[in-house]
């Protein structure tokens, strides 16, 4: 019985060189198909200006940069390492912007962006405003302005978890003692120890609630001045309220807030260049919104300017 003949081995697929799987290698491949590429889609030429010039301006702002960050003047070699710095970005920058990187780019647009609203920020900020301006901007939006009422007030605290149902009767009695002019001298001792404040002097509405909660704020802005009152309930347990002093809200003189009207002035300016801007660049350019939200959107029509400074 004769053998049967035995199965070819299969072939080996060669293996490609060890510097064939360089990263290094590949990526110099890679970005010379893409300059390749983009030489073939430009005709072959660059777009980009053939001079950059290093003016003695340039390079005075780059030591100086440099002095501030190191706390020292930079050397020769250092002004060198700057200015072939400032020549690669340059370079990497001109390109880019030949080959279109800057496109579609969400940061890049971002920032180009900041930097049109930056340089008419300058503008609006450029010119220091008069103090009849100032007055008048004041006078046309005290809201924003406007200090709150201030309280001056005492409180006695009783409380429900260590009194029980007794702690409303104890503290309507100690009213009624205090009303009669019969009271301690030092009311508080005769309620319950808390870390709660005694006392509040120019305290806010938001002072008193952070402080006692909501509730209790309100009833110390409605509490009549001068006397006893209560017992007022709080997320802590029952209070007697005296009221000594209570100042209105108000709007203060331009003397006093100057500083804060005028940052309120110049932001208001700001706002009120850049939606001038806006709108007259915008102007120059058709929208055209696709897509199932066309119809709403282009109904909706451009959101109406900030109001400006007046």
């Amino acid at each position: 019985m004769s053998a049967e003949p035995r199965a070819a081995p299969p072939m080996e697929t060669p293996s490609r060189p060890a510097w064939w799987r360089e990263p290094l290698l590949q990526f110099l491949l890679i970005g010379a198909a893409l300059f390749l590429l983009y030489r073939v889609l430009n005709g072959g030429e660059s777009t980009a200006p053939r001079e950059i010039v290093v003016t003695a301006s340039r390079i005075e702002s780059l030591t100086e940069s440099f002095a501030k960050t190191w706390m020292r003047p930079p050397t020769s070699q250092e002004v060198k390492g700057l200015v072939d710095d400032y020549v690669a970005e340059e370079v990497f920058y001109r390109e880019a912007i030949a080959m279109g990187l800057d496109r579609d780019d969400l940061v890049v647009r971002r920032r180009l962006r900041q930097k049109m609203e930056f340089i008419s920020e300058d503008v609006a900020t450029s010119t220091a405003p008069t103090e009849a301006q100032l007055q008048t901007f004041l006078d046309r939006h005290p809201e924003k302005f406007l200090q709150p009422p201030q309280f001056m007030f005492r409180q006695v605290f009783f409380s429900v978890q260590r009194r029980g149902q007794a702690a409303r009767g104890d503290a309507e009695h100690l009213l009624v003692e205090l009303a009669a002019g019969r009271g301690p001298t030092m009311p508080e001792e005769a309620g319950d120890p808390t870390l709660l404040p005694s006392k509040m002097e120019s305290a806010t509405p938001q002072d008193v609630s952070n402080a006692f909660g909501a509730e209790f704020a309100k009833a110390v802005e409605e509490t009549p001045v001068g006397q006893w009152t209560g017992p007022v309930q709080s997320g802590f347990g029952l209070h007697l309220v005296r009221v000594d002093r209570r100042d209105a809200g108000k709007t203060p003189t331009l003397a006093e807030i100057r500083p804060m009207v005028q940052r309120e002035w110049d932001a208001a300016q700001r706002r009120s260049v850049n939606d001038a801007l806006l709108a007259k660049l915008a102007a120059k350019y058709k929208v055209r919104i696709e897509g199932p939200y066309s119809e709403l959107l282009m109904k909706g029509g451009r959101m109406p300017p900030s109001p400006g400074p007046n």
